[in-house]
């Protein structure tokens, strides 16, 4: 590239990289917390022949009434406090957009997560020229309290996320201790990402009704329609109409917000279903690893296992990926998630696959 146009880019963007998923072939793809199919071939045939009656030559709905009043109802909130965009990541940029401008003298505005914890908040960020603290989890992969506070008070931010159930780490983040930093960040937006919650045993919508400036994101994606890419965010009305200024026309497409629609609708029995059948598989997934000498299992709230692994995961990675499996591995980061694999529960026969692929490599 001609050092002229070089020069346009924001400066920001060498220190990134583009978000791509692992390439190649392979028979079980347990990597991308993707749910098992949840409706049957003939369901699924049937709705999608819904699709066939919508009008293709015209706009989607760009205030996506017919979806907004599904999750309201599905959330029991009001229309008005729903924002829907391309998955929980367009959102997440929406939230970025609208909120980045610099406190009192600040050259930048300042984002406030966890590490690790979902990539995107920090790419979007960045993206965006906003600076970005992440203050590591506790032993446990728990919100570490006091750290977040110390960030709060010594770099107040604009936006603060919290991804519970945490991706990759699984579990919930203590309510006591979300909640404190929700009260430490009285004059930031709090976003507590739910992407994985429907796998879990509760939510954090005492919260959100508790306080003005916690933001509830959700996403149909991790329950069996990750191709449909709807996520929503749940704020106060007031906020809403101030994120959706920033949020592209016509953002949705229109089968995805009659199809999202009629699964919110018609078919949760189906998703309510295929969640217990996730969740009894992960129970049993995670008991047969912990017999494997060596291997630990952190207490899933999500649809995947964050797994230690004896040794370093990088071998053992590439080891699975010979037997045709590809799972998650962080050994790349370093430090303790050197040893860390994560594993999505898919089909109960992927499962198997995995399970068996890893008892003959960790027995070499």
């Amino acid at each position: 590239m001609r050092p002229a146009l070089a020069r346009l880019f924001a400066p920001e963007l060498r220190e990134l990289t583009s978000y791509v998923p692992h390439g190649g072939s392979f028979p079980v793809r347990l990597d991308a917390n993707e749910a098992p199919a949840v409706l049957s071939t003939e369901a699924a045939e049937r709705l999608l022949q819904s699709v066939g009656k919508l009008a293709l030559e015209r706009y989607p709905d760009a205030l996506a009434a017919e979806l907004r009043g599904a999750i309201a109802a599905h959330m029991q909130v009001t229309p008005e406090e729903v924002l829907v965009g391309v998955g929980s990541d367009e959102v997440v940029a929406m939230l970025l957009t609208a909120l980045r401008r610099p406190r009192d003298r600040s050259e930048s505005a300042t984002v406030l997560t966890t590490t690790p914890s979902f990539v995107m908040y920090r790419i979007s960020a960045r993206a965006r020229g906003m600076r970005v603290v992440e203050v590591p989890l506790d032993d446990e992969w728990d919100l570490a309290t006091e750290s977040m506070l110390r960030a709060i008070e010594f770099a107040p931010p604009n936006v603060v996320f919290i991804a519970s159930p945490n991706n990759p780490t699984s579990g919930l983040a203590s309510l006591h201790r979300v909640e404190a930093v929700i009260r430490a960040a009285q004059d930031a937006i709090v976003v507590i990402d739910e992407a994985y919650v429907d796998y879990a045993d509760r939510d954090a919508m005492s919260s959100y009704r508790e306080h003005d400036n916690v933001v509830i994101l959700r996403t149909l994606s991790k329950t069996g329609f990750a191709g449909l890419r709807v996520g929503w965010l749940v704020a106060r009305p007031e906020l809403v109409r101030e994120l959706d200024k920033v949020r592209q026309p016509y953002n949705l497409p229109s089968p995805s917000q009659a199809l999202a629609t009629a699964v919110l609708r018609q078919h949760w029995p189906d998703v309510q279903a295929s969640i217990a059948r996730v969740r009894a598989e992960r129970e049993r997934m995670a008991t047969r690893i912990r017999e494997l000498p060596g291997f630990a299992v952190t207490s899933s709230q999500a649809n995947f296992l964050w797994l230690r692994t004896p040794s370093e995961a990088g071998p053992l990675f590439e080891a699975l990926q010979q037997q045709g499996v590809l799972v998650r591995s962080f050994h790349g980061r370093g430090g303790r998630l050197a040893r860390q694999l994560r594993v999505t529960v898919g089909r109960a026969s992927d499962n198997d696959a995995f399970l068996h692929a890893l008892a003959q490599v960790s027995a070499r």
